[in-house]
């Protein structure tokens, strides 16, 4: 079986790597490196290809796809520092005033 094969994933997984390949796509990343950064996840969550049957294998962890999901999109990284401070700036002055009350 040569490398990048995929016929050992499960249908699941497929679909799970498409959807994950198409939000890295929408947030501007190049389609080759979204295809990377999608196989590579699913292999974390789900322990790279598996085959069905009842009681295989361990179960899912999520977490790889939560956390890159908590990393931001494409609009945080079109700021400037400066629109970033004033935004916190603005944020932490309305807590303020918020508590106040």
């Amino acid at each position: 079986m040569p490398r990048g094969d995929k016929s050992t994933y499960s249908d699941k997984q497929k679909r799970q790597a498409e959807h994950i390949e198409e939000g890295y796509e929408k947030r501007g990343m190049a389609e080759n490196e979204a295809e990377r950064r999608a196989w590579a996840t699913v292999n974390k969550e789900t322990g790279g290809g598996k085959k069905s049957g009842s009681g295989r294998g361990e179960p899912e962890n999520h977490e790889p796809s939560r956390r890159g999901g908590r990393l931001g999109g494409q609009a945080a990284g079109e700021r400037t520092a400066a629109e970033r401070s004033a935004s916190a700036k603005k944020a932490a002055a309305t807590r303020r005033r918020n508590a106040a009350k």
